[in-house]
């Protein structure tokens, strides 16, 4: 959908991107990882268009450009008005004219992140799981295919952090391509299908979530003593095959092995407390991308 060709952005010595590339690709869900002062702000600002890049360029895979949905990780709303009147000034904003079609788009925006009920209320009278579905619910007038959402449960309980991901995921459902940024891994981990981590204004990972997730899989079988006395005959069955303490670890094609691995451990006396298989998460491709 949108394609970034290295850009870079300075706020006077301060470098936010360095060269940057990267494809947004139509359908998925991006998810943009990094500590404070990575970039990710600044990368979805000059995406919207809200900022220029000192160079590089940013352009749709296509001929033209799509509609953009913005939202900022800050939302700032008129408090005195009610949610229906804030967004059907949002649409006369957008260029959407006609009573009933400007009622008809906020009730679907509405409709879409689920605060249909709230419609009427007024705005400082919102909770904070509120005033992050209705700067949802602005970013979607006008239909937008490609939304930009900065920090979208920021502020909100558990609770409110998953109802939150629930309406991202009907988002994606429809259709909608999203760069979402956050601070929540297990956010990132639910709902992202493609994975870029970003440290000091460059790129240190880039992968879909699915293929991220799946490297470096391992079975690990505990014991109830310790494993040295066995560590020739285990590697014998495959040079994949780790001893630490009571612990035998199996990689890669070894963990087709793990029967015949914890029969072997049955004969010679030891007994198998528990086996668990493992996969890599993302807390620990995170930290090796920013260390």
């Amino acid at each position: 959908m949108i394609e970034i060709s290295n850009i870079t952005k300075r706020f006077y010595s301060l470098v936010a991107l360095d060269n940057v590339s990267l494809t947004i690709p139509r359908g998925e869900v991006l998810g943009l990882l990094g500590p404070n002062g990575a970039g990710k702000t600044t990368m979805m600002k000059i995406v919207a268009g809200f900022l220029q890049p000192d160079s590089g360029t940013v352009r749709p895979l296509n001929s033209a450009w799509p509609i953009i949905g913005y939202k900022p990780e800050r939302l700032l709303f008129p408090n005195q008005l009610r949610v229906s009147q804030y967004l059907e000034m949002i649409a006369g904003l957008s260029n959407i004219s006609g009573q009933h079609h400007v009622k008809e788009v906020v009730g679907h925006s509405l409709e879409q992140v689920d605060l249909l009920s709230a419609a009427n209320k007024k705005i400082k009278d919102c909770s904070k799981g509120m005033r992050q579905r209705l700067g949802l619910a602005q970013v979607l007038i006008g239909n937008p295919p490609l939304l930009l959402l900065d920090e979208p449960s920021n502020g909100l309980d558990p609770e409110g952090q998953t109802d939150i991901l629930q309406v991202i995921q009907s988002l994606h459902a429809s259709g909608k391509t999203i760069v979402i940024s956050s601070h929540h891994l297990h956010e990132i981990t639910q709902i992202c299908t493609e994975l870029v981590i970003l440290n000091r204004g460059q790129i240190h990972y880039r992968n879909s979530m699915a293929e991220a997730l799946a490297v470096r899989p391992h079975v690990s079988i505990h014991t109830d003593k310790d494993l040295a006395p066995m560590r020739t005959l285990m590697q014998a069955l495959h040079p994949d095959v780790q001893i630490d303490g009571q612990r035998l670890i199996m990689k890669n094609e070894a963990m087709a092995l793990r029967r015949a691995a914890m029969t072997i451990l049955l004969q010679n006396g030891y007994d198998i407390l528990h086996v668990e298989q493992k996969r890599i998460t993302l807390a620990e491709i995170y930290a090796k991308a920013v260390q």
